[in-house]
């Protein structure tokens, strides 16, 4: 038997649908998924998307021609949210990574880039972990977007937490925001590089102990750099833990097993079911 483990569907369910689109969000939350972790960014003229990558990526961009992206395209941040409708991201680019590695993967053609705002009023009843998609070492890729404008608009404070390696965008909701539900993201490159990724602070301890000293509340590492011992660790010091992305049935098994609290999964039905098997 296991206790709780949220499964989150990873840019809504990738595994299975055209990932960060409204349609595959809609599509997962009919599977049953009710957790979601999603990524956002803004537009030049201030409206918060939902999208992975900083700037258009051709593996899963065609233009109002119906033709793939041949490089990498502009900026989310330079484009305005019309210009951005140009574009369709309801497929993957054919014998591109994303297509082999989710060639389960359903296509939306003509699905765009959704703000925000569409995808929390589609799911009135579903959880989000929002990710901040900042990097510090490119400060003019991105821009910080409005995230908490549109959360109360939307009037989801009660079922959103907010991440992000840039663990400035985590101080400031503190400061402006102290009861949003907050994650700290980790993979080995941003405790590697904590000075420029946490902005001065130096990974002195271990990385729970980072996490516990900013405040807390979930820590959300890569499960590639995640022990059992860290679990317990993070566990004392009154963390949640979040590991992301998580696809295999037998790293879902083991990390339910050392006690997670959840788990990020580009197959949130597989962790779904597993779950349920788990506790029978």
């Amino acid at each position: 038997m296991v206790g709780r483990v949220e499964i989150q569907g990873h840019r809504g369910a990738r595994g299975l649908f055209a990932e960060n689109t409204l349609e595959g969000f809609v599509a997962a939350a009919g599977l049953g998924v009710d957790a979601f972790e999603l990524d956002v960014g803004m537009t030049a003229d201030g409206v918060v998307v939902v999208a992975h990558d900083p700037a258009l990526n051709p593996d899963l961009t065609r233009d109002a021609s119906g033709a793939w992206l041949t490089g990498q395209g502009p900026t989310i941040w330079s484009l305005t949210f019309a210009a951005l409708g140009g574009f369709d991201v309801g497929r993957a680019r054919p014998w591109s990574r994303t297509a082999l590695l989710f060639s389960e993967q359903a296509a939306f053609d003509g699905a765009r880039i959704p703000t925000l705002a569409s995808v929390l009023a589609a799911l009135p009843a579903a959880r989000f972990t929002i990710e901040v998609k900042t990097d510090p070492a490119h400060p003019d890729w991105t821009a910080p977007p409005s995230v908490l404008a549109v959360i109360d608009v939307a009037g989801a404070a009660d079922r959103v937490m907010v991440e992000a390696f840039d663990w400035r965008v985590q101080r400031h909701i503190r400061r402006v925001r102290p009861a949003m539900r907050l994650a700290w993201l980790t993979r080995a490159e941003t405790v590697r590089d904590a000075a420029l990724w946490w902005d001065g602070v130096v990974a002195a301890g271990s990385v729970p102990q980072a996490v516990a000293a900013e405040g807390g509340g979930i820590w959300a590492p890569d499960y590639r750099d995640l022990t059992r011992a860290a679990v317990d660790e993070a566990h004392a010091l009154g963390l949640g833990v979040l590991p992301w992305t998580v696809n295999r049935p037998g790293v879902m098994r083991r990390l339910i097993g050392w006690g997670v609290d959840g788990l990020i999964s580009d197959r949130p039905d597989l962790g779904l079911g597993l779950v349920e098997r788990l506790r029978e």
